[in-house]
């Protein structure tokens, strides 16, 4: 088995880590990061999907990734809408997804290509959103332990997975299609990297404010 191989079923496999660590701390859980919760569960039966397609024959399988896409923007932009305090961020972040989705809806019209476009601008999206938030608990209104905060550790595994990412969506059309599971494995690492992260976040325990 090729190392791409591998670390693309470890990278599939460790996407059902944050539903996991969502069932062992759901009573804990406040509503965003059951939210997230919901995300990461339908989230992590894409690839799965995906797989069975391939096993049964179909030979084109990108819907699934504009469907995934959309999924992700639609659940994020959830998320950091009730994230913001100020309702000039909120309306940012509405702004911000459908301007995402109309760039996704232009350029990736045809569901039988990679979605280049949409991964590219919903990185961009989410790089901006992360960012935001992150000044916001740099920022708090009352004293905070941030890496005690679960959305902490879920924001910064956001930014990690999109900020390096975002030049693979950017070019992977462009790299001939026998080497693209080599450079496929850059996603496969930060995947699991930022699920581990997620994980982390579910498992944070709610923190009193001072």
């Amino acid at each position: 088995m090729s190392l791409a191989l591998t670390l693309d079923i470890a990278s599939s496999a460790s996407g059902f880590l944050p539903v996991l660590a969502a069932l062992v701390n759901y009573k804990r859980l406040d509503k965003v990061l059951k939210i997230s919760a919901l995300y990461f569960l339908i989230s992590c039966t894409f690839d799965p999907i995906t797989w069975l397609m391939a096993k049964n024959g179909t030979k084109n399988n990108m819907p699934i990734f504009h469907l995934n896409v959309l999924v992700s923007l639609f659940f994020f932009t959830l998320i950091y809408y009730y994230l913001f305090h100020k309702p000039v961020l909120k309306k940012v972040t509405v702004a911000i997804a459908g301007i995402t989705l109309a760039l996704m809806l232009y350029f990736n019209n045809n569901i039988y290509e990679y979605p280049t476009v949409s991964n590219t601008s919903l990185s961009i999206s989410l790089i901006i959103l992360s960012l935001i938030y992150f000044y916001q608990l740099l920022n708090p209104l009352k004293y905070v332990e941030i890496e005690k905060q679960g959305l902490f550790w879920i924001n910064a595994g956001v930014l990690f997975y999109s900020s390096v990412n975002i030049f693979l969506f950017m070019l992977l059309t462009q790299i001939p299609v026998d080497d693209r599971p080599n450079y496929y494995i850059i996603n496969s690492i930060t995947n699991i990297i930022a699920n581990i992260l997620f994980s982390v976040g579910l498992l944070c325990k709610p923190q009193k404010t001072t």
